[in-house]
């Protein structure tokens, strides 16, 4: 392990469970922050073209190709049957670079679209900012058809995300 990251890993560990200093804390039942981004073949993605078509999924991760990360994103291109069945399309963000993520999309088959937030807004707005750093904690939010926040997950296993959130989906909508 180089110094860099010797000196970087505590100081991601220590800051990355800390509330953001300067963003109201979203709740559920609020409405979600709505935004604009780039996708990772270069479209334009805009939250607001998700009003009245369907659930959303928007999963925040720290970096693209990290072993936490990969796993996360492999889990929902696993579950990425499951999660549409639901009703529920699934979009990855980090603030990765656009070429990182089409990289990344590539290399793992990815079923569904990455969002870049290079400069950190968009994961600001949502609370999910690491302080000092312009990284994403790992959080996942689904917002429903009418962009209000149905679910916040804080503490998120990489592995179980999918899961996770396609056992909400049908619990949000009542589903047996």
């Amino acid at each position: 392990m180089n110094r860099f990251s010797a000196l970087l890993i505590p100081l991601v560990l220590f800051f990355g469970g800390l509330p953001p200093a300067f963003a109201e804390q979203l709740q559920i039942g609020n409405t979600a922050p709505t935004f604009q981004a780039k996708t990772h073949d270069g479209g334009e993605f805009d939250l607001n073209s998700r009003r009245g078509n369907g659930w959303t999924v928007l999963y925040f991760y720290p970096k693209a190709g990290t072993p936490g990360c990969t796993a996360q994103a492999c889990a929902f291109r696993d579950a990425i049957q499951a999660i549409r069945q639901q009703g529920a399309e699934v979009y990855g963000l980090s603030t990765d670079s656009v070429a990182e993520l089409a990289k990344f999309h590539r290399e793992h088959k990815l079923g569904f679209t990455l969002l870049s937030d290079p400069d950190a807004s968009v994961t600001e707005a949502y609370g999910a900012k690491m302080p000092v750093l312009t990284m994403a904690k790992r959080w996942t939010f689904i917002i429903d058809p009418e962009l209000k926040v149905r679910r916040i997950d804080n503490d998120v296993d990489p592995a179980l995300d999918a899961q996770k959130v396609a056992a909400a989906l049908k619990q949000l909508q009542g589903k047996p």
